[in-house]
């Protein structure tokens, strides 16, 4: 298997190379057939890439230690669900799943304009080779995912015990990796466009789509990685402002900020130099972060071990950013537009604002995360950048950006008819007053709380209204009811879905940072303690010896202040033999509005006396539907409309000038 693999690697790796080479020429000497070969040749790389991650794959799964990623990173006594996530459980075999994402988006692209193509697209393939081509380099030098052993083991090592402790590993680091890699499509496109002086509003059309399919699979990705550290490190958080969260972070916000300026190029003609830098800079931070998190700069959960590719990351990094912005620098006068902003009171200052807020945040994010690093490679000193400064830096801000998404979606375009985006804004204003009445009377005294909820709630009714107004309109005027008009205005309509998931995402993250409650407690066998309303009794130890683990399981009984059973609580730790200290599980009763969280700190006198931590977080599962919604949302934003004839519905053209004269006015 490490012959077959080894070889289908060099051969994707001499594809990506003619594709790069034959639509370069392609384009360069006008010669469609050239370009055509390459695009065939995106099926065969990702034919090439799907069999050596088969390869891989049946490597672990039939202990084929001869293989040193298998080796390392599989034992015997693994589950067989666990063996197969190995495939990304480290850096050498992560980056056989990352070279198969890739070559899948070049595959896509292949398709999708396999007959309908834009002038740039020659020029994006051979960037999307380009990329595919640096990637299949470092798996074919110094990653080398199939190098054998001269003398294999009996056993493997197995894979890290935290990789091994919870099944949402099947999904975070997909979604992550779909989300970050396919920052190259946009990216491609955007160098193209430069590159052949379309730097107009064409290549916005063709991407925007593209972006907003990768930042459904980023948000998605985040929010699971969230979930994964709220339910398996045990802490009882689920952001803790690691250096490679907050790396992970910074593209979704840049792509966030190009999602909104795009509408700008599009309606006003606005934007243009802002759009496209936008798009080098998203990917050149998913590049950094790929450094940070692969490059042996940080120490961390999410951090991969030691590896040898660290200086190639960072020359990619320098050529990203030097090729790119120095394209931006050669066009920038045919970047620059006559439009401007006629009003800051209106859609396109809310635009513009919003995206000042975006940019502001990513700059203190980063400040933040490479700050230390400066610092130790200056000066060999040592020093962090935790919470307090992410929390008080970046609230105002998110704040702000509440603000802007309740208001935002009443405002017109240009600078007509303010009279009527401020009577509809009755409503939500009300609703979010309401909201900060009650809870400064409910007891939290937190400004920044306060104003969080009441902005939540503002953002929730605004666009909660504008969704409701909209299907109006349709029951009045269109041909199909309600359904038609959610189906005509459903790239707007998807936009607002996306803002009440914020509302809730804010709503969960100021509930839980908050008001959020916590304990530590020893407990005998028998002995209870009361903790946020209830009683939790400490019942007892259970030992469990799994083929791969030994797993010590508490029972905590939960009984309201009345005395009747409300549930039980089992915090678990589980002893590895790779691991140097016991795995502690959480257990956690989820409910709407809060969860009861358990962690086992410790164990005394043979479990005849436990040390726990309890937590009560209010909110959290908010986080969880408020990322679910914005997905949902940023989903139905990007699947194509389906053509409808004109003839089907006579009143149809009539129906829709009206009704974008409604929507417009507001």
């Amino acid at each position: 298997m490490s012959q077959l693999g080894t070889y289908l690697l060099l051969f994707a790796l001499a594809v990506s190379g003619y594709g790069l080479l034959a639509a370069a020429v392609g384009a360069k000497t006008g010669r469609p057939a050239l370009v055509e070969s390459a695009r065939r040749c995106a099926f065969g790389l990702f034919a090439a890439m799907a069999a050596a991650c088969a390869t891989m794959l049946a490597a672990l799964l039939s202990n084929d230690f001869a293989i040193r990623y298998v080796a390392d990173n599989s034992a015997l006594q693994t589950p067989t669900f666990f063996k197969a996530l190995s495939l990304w459980a480290a850096d050498d075999g992560s980056l056989l799943l990352w070279n198969l994402i890739l070559a899948g988006y070049i595959a896509a692209v292949a398709l999708r304009f396999r007959r309908d193509r834009p002038p740039t697209f020659p020029y994006a393939l051979s960037v999307l080779f380009g990329v595919q081509v640096f990637y299949l380099i470092l798996i074919n030098g110094p990653a080398r995912p199939f190098a054998s052993l001269a003398n294999p083991p009996a056993d493997g090592r197995g894979p890290a015990p935290l990789l091994q402790n919870h099944p949402l590993m099947a999904v975070h680091p997909p979604f992550l990796y779909l989300g970050f890699i396919g920052f190259t499509v946009p990216f491609a496109f955007g160098v193209a466009a430069l590159l052949t002086g379309r730097g107009s509003d064409q290549w916005v059309s063709v991407i925007r789509r593209w972006t907003l399919v990768v930042w459904c699979f980023l948000t998605i990705g985040l929010v699971l990685g969230a979930l994964w550290s709220y339910s398996v490190l045990g802490w009882g958080g689920y952001w803790a402002w690691d250096p490679v969260e907050n790396v992970a972070l910074l593209p979704w916000l840049m792509s966030t900020a190009f999602l909104h300026s795009v509408m700008l190029q599009e309606r006003r003609g606005m934007a243009r130099l802002w759009n496209i830098a936008l798009v080098i800079g998203a990917f050149a931070l998913m590049t950094f972060g790929t450094f940070l998190t692969r490059g042996n700069v940080l120490s961390s959960v999410h951090a991969f071990a030691q590896t040898s590719v660290g200086p190639a990351y960072l020359a990619f990094l320098a050529l990203v950013l030097v090729a790119g912005f120095g394209l931006v620098a050669w066009r920038l006068p045919e970047l620059r537009t006559p439009a401007s902003l006629t009003s800051a009171i209106s859609r396109e200052g809310a635009f513009v604002a919003n995206n000042v807020l975006l940019l502001a945040a990513t700059a203190i994010i980063l400040l933040g995360t490479t700050f230390p690093l400066v610092v130790e490679a200056v000066s060999g000193q040592q020093i962090t950048v935790g919470g307090p400064y992410f929390r008080s830096a970046v609230t105002p801000v998110f704040l702000l950006i509440l603000l802007l998404a309740g208001t935002a979606p009443l405002l017109p375009w240009r600078a007509t008819n303010r009279s009527r985006a401020f009577r509809r804004l009755r409503v939500p204003a009300t609703a979010a007053a309401l909201v900060m009445i009650a809870t400064a009377w409910a007891g939290v005294h937190q400004v920044a709380a306060v104003a969080g909820f009441g902005l939540a709630a503002l953002v929730f009714v605004t666009n909660g209204q504008e969704i409701l107004s909209g299907l109006a309109i349709g029951r009045r005027g269109m041909r199909g009811g309600a359904l038609s008009a959610l189906a005509r205005g459903r790239r707007r309509h998807a936009g607002l879905v996306v803002h009440m998931g914020l509302a809730l995402v804010a709503a969960g993250i100021i509930a839980s940072s908050s008001l959020a409650e916590q304990t530590q407690v020893t407990l005998k066998t028998g002995q209870s303690t009361v903790f946020a309303g209830q009683v939790l009794r400490y019942q007892g130890l259970h030992a469990d010896r799994q083929p791969q683990r030994i797993v010590f399981t508490t029972a905590v009984s939960v009984m309201n202040p009345r005395g009747g059973p409300a549930g039980t609580l089992d915090p678990r730790m589980n002893l590895y033999p790779a691991a140097t200290a016991p795995i502690g599980s959480p257990s956690i009763r989820r409910g709407i509005v809060w969860d009861l969280y358990a962690s086992l700190i410790s164990l005394q006198e043979d479990g005849r006396s436990a040390t726990f931590r309890f937590y009560h977080n209010p909110g959290v599962n908010w986080l969880w539907l408020g990322g679910l919604v914005m997905a949902l949302g940023g989903a139905a934003a990007a699947w194509p409309a389906r053509r409808r004839d004109p003839r089907d519905d006579p009143g149809a053209s009539v129906t829709r000038k009206r009704t974008a004269v409604e929507v417009g006015a507001r």
